[in-house]
């Protein structure tokens, strides 16, 4: 089985228990195999769990789910050293569950900052600093934090350097009449019905050969140069509108077109082709730029969200032919 027929068997296996939600399956699965962090956002009971469970469970790796709270401490995610008298080595350290292959940030508003910050330096340098030492993060690593747009009583902003390490912010909306009805017979049928046969894992390294084919996926320069253009206009709005001028306080960092360049690239490997066309990066360009925006208080007052001037960039970069 080649890396694309397996990628392909992992999405149809995490579709017969996420009915729906199609673009969450699509997302999760394109941020992992760019090797990246995605922070999802969604009302409660949108199968965000659910779904990075079931993609553990099909990849056969480790999943660590992490409830974020207000009174949790760093320590809790990174771990600590525990005092041990009798032993030779009075510290030996205790690892926290961001040691594992995919973590689940449950509602990460709900912790302050201080506790955010933990997983700062496990999410860009993939590794971990607790008294002067340093531990690696396994091979196979993403965190899938979410948070709910809604509920903000109580709730801790993400500051905007957590913000740029997601490779993705994704929002999920809720499933059409159709998938509503389907949800519902497939939680009846899982509760009436014994645990059904579990479908063969996947092993992990599946994920690492669909990233050496990824690598070889071809992007031109005048591609190259449309994501330039693009990240451009949200620095400099002026050169192209007004109204985009009046929108944009700050644009995109250079993380902005790394994140479009390896999700544009993943994003054409799993269409089956590599090479890489303006569709894929018009496919990714608001999932990679969403959270990378701070707008001004005219577009806020105006109700202008960063979608809306993300569709105005777009309109006003063209394709270099």
């Amino acid at each position: 089985m080649t890396p694309f027929e397996a990628i392909k068997q992992l999405k149809a296996q995490m579709s017969e228990s996420i009915i729906g939600q199609e673009k969450l399956i699509e997302r999760i699965i394109l941020v992992l195999l760019a090797d990246g962090n995605l922070l999802l956002e969604g009302l409660p009971g949108l199968a965000k769990t659910r779904a990075i469970k079931s993609l553990a469970s099909n990849l056969n790796c480790g999943l660590s789910r992490i409830q974020f709270t207000p009174d949790l401490l760093p320590s809790d995610i990174t771990g600590t050293e525990i005092y041990q008298p009798e032993m030779e080595e009075k510290f030996i350290f205790q690892k926290g569950p961001v040691f594992s292959n995919l973590i689940l940030a449950d509602e990460i508003n709900r912790s302050p900052a201080k506790v955010q910050s933990a997983l700062l330096e496990a999410m860009e340098e993939r590794q971990v600093s607790v008294a002067g030492k340093t531990y690696k993060m396994e091979p196979l690593f993403m965190v899938m934090a979410t948070q709910n747009p809604v509920e903000q009583e109580g709730t801790y902003p993400l500051p905007e350097a957590q913000m740029d390490r997601f490779l993705m912010h994704v929002s999920i909306d809720y499933p059409d009449d159709e998938s509503e009805l389907k949800i519902m017979r497939l939680n009846r049928a899982e509760q009436s019905k014994a645990k059904k046969k579990e479908e063969a894992k996947l092993s992990p390294q599946v994920v690492f050969d669909a990233r050496g084919e990824i690598g070889n996926v071809k992007i031109s320069e005048n591609m190259e140069k449309y994501i330039v253009d693009i990240i451009s206009a949200t620095r400099y709005p002026e050169k192209y509108s007004e109204e985009l001028k009046s929108w944009v306080d700050f644009g995109a960092s250079p993380r902005g077109s790394i994140a479009i360049d390896k999700a544009s690239r993943t994003h054409a490997w799993m269409e089956g082709n590599d090479f890489v066309t303006p569709d894929d990066i018009r496919a990714v360009v608001h999932d990679c730029l969403r959270h990378r925006l701070i707008l001004s208080y005219e577009a806020n007052a105006e109700g202008i969200t960063a979608d809306h001037v993300i569709d105005e960039v777009l309109k006003s970069v063209a394709v270099v032919a």
